[in-house]
C-alpha cells in the first residue's frame, strides 16, 4: 500500500519542493497550508506521516501536534517537524509531544528524505 504523506507549511514554494523531493517515490502526497486545514484533511483521509512546519497563520504546528496527541485516531500518526533556527525554544517541547524527527530549514531534498525514510519505507516510483 502507497504511504500517505501530508505537508503542511504556509509556504507554497516549501510544498512545491517537498512535492517535487517525493516525486521519485511511490507515495501519495497531499498538502494544507495551516494545522486546521490539515487537521480538516486529516479527518477525511489519514496519513502515514505529517511533515509540519511550525510556524504558520491561523494554527502553528506545535497547537496541531498538541491536538493531534490529545486526540484518540490522530496521535498514532508520525510527525517529522520543520522547524527554523528560531524555533529551538520549543525542540523540548515537540520531543515531549513525541516527534519522529525534526528538520530545520533550510534543508536539501536528500536531507528531507533521509530523515522521512527513518519513519516511513518508501520505494522507488514505478516508470509507467
Amino acid at each position: 500500500m502507497r504511504p500517505k504523506i501530508l505537508t503542511v507549511d504556509d509556504s507554497k514554494t516549501l510544498r512545491v519542493i517537498i512535492q517535487q523531493a517525493l516525486r521519485a517515490y511511490d507515495c501519495d502526497v497531499s498538502e494544507a497550508s495551516n494545522g486546521f486545514n490539515a487537521l480538516f484533511q486529516m479527518e477525511r483521509a489519514l496519513p502515514d506521516l505529517v511533515l509540519l512546519d511550525v510556524n504558520m497563520p491561523v494554527m502553528g504546528g506545535l497547537e496541531m501536534l498538541t491536538m493531534m496527541r490529545s486526540n484518540a485516531v490522530l496521535k498514532a500518526v508520525r510527525v517529522i517537524m520543520l522547524t527554523s533556527p528560531a524555533d529551538h525554544a520549543v525542540i523540548g517541547e515537540l520531543t515531549t509531544l513525541g516527534v519522529s524527527g525534526i528538520v530545520q530549514k533550510p534543508f536539501t531534498p536528500a536531507a528531507l528524505i533521509e530523515q522521512i525514510r527513518v519513519v516511513l519505507d518508501l520505494s522507488p516510483a514505478r516508470v509507467a
